[in-house]
């Protein structure tokens, strides 16, 4: 069984870990959006697989829809907004050093996260 969780602006499940990455699917709900935030010990890789959406990098705007990608690298600033009325879905490819949850660095959330 995979790990999965609910978060405030949708949900994710981990498809796969291993020593050297890790991957996820990961829906967002319509209008909302991830917390805008940093890795210090891992990059992403975003395909976008369903609905369509704005990414944040580093302030700068991307647009997103199904075939889109992203690439974040470490210690980028980086979130993902929902903007249609259907679910955003994508495929998230971790590559680095370190792969839990604690390696988020909050700098503006939604959800009043730290």
């Amino acid at each position: 069984m995979s790990e999965s969780d609910t978060r405030p602006w949708g949900r994710y499940e981990v498809l796969n870990e291993e020593p050297t990455h890790k991957t996820k699917r990961i829906w967002v709900l319509p209008g909302k959006q991830l917390s805008y935030q940093r890795h210090q010990f891992r990059a992403e890789h975003w395909f976008f697989i369903a609905g369509h959406g704005l990414a944040i990098v580093d302030g700068h705007e991307i647009g997103v829809q199904i075939g889109s990608s992203v690439d974040i690298a470490a210690g980028q600033l980086h979130r993902i907004r929902n903007t249609g009325t259907e679910e955003l879905i994508f495929i998230e490819v971790q590559t680095g050093t370190y792969f839990g949850e604690d390696d988020i660095e909050r700098v503006e959330d939604d959800f009043g996260r730290v």
